[in-house]
């Protein structure tokens, strides 16, 4: 069963920092790039980084640029996000996923179990981990 499983979530004080760790089971990293999107409450799923379709370089968004960090552990099969400097409105549910689709209909974008990150679009979303910053 192909699975990606989110972990490493939890409550930290503005500043500080954590690491969520993506499992994938049933199929290797190896030939996959990871994308890492968040929503906050009340909000849209957006994309945190992911592959850039446009380069090939991993995409950062501007809001976690310089703070948050890819980094891959071939032999466990995870990537992690590292995330330093942690402020409160970075307090939302982590999901990472594969790619799915590189174009969808108009009709499709309107479905919000799509998202989109470096010109791809995910939708195979699991439970995701909790990331909460405050005092």
């Amino acid at each position: 069963q192909v699975q990606l499983v989110e972990s490493g979530g939890g409550l930290v004080q503005p500043g500080g920092s954590l690491r969520l760790s993506c499992a994938a089971s049933g199929f290797s990293l190896d030939y996959y790039k990871i994308g890492w999107f968040r929503q906050a409450p009340g909000k849209e799923r957006e994309g945190v980084s992911c592959l850039s379709g446009s380069d090939g370089a991993q995409y950062y968004a501007d809001f976690v640029k310089g703070r948050f960090t890819i980094s891959r552990d071939n032999v466990k099969n995870t990537e992690y996000l590292q995330m330093n400097s942690l402020k409160p409105e970075d307090t939302a549910v982590y999901y990472c996923a594969i790619p799915t689709r590189a174009t969808l209909s108009t009709e499709e974008r309107s479905d919000s179990s799509w998202s989109e990150c470096g010109g791809f679009w995910y939708a195979d979303w699991g439970q995701g981990t909790q990331v909460t910053v405050s005092s």
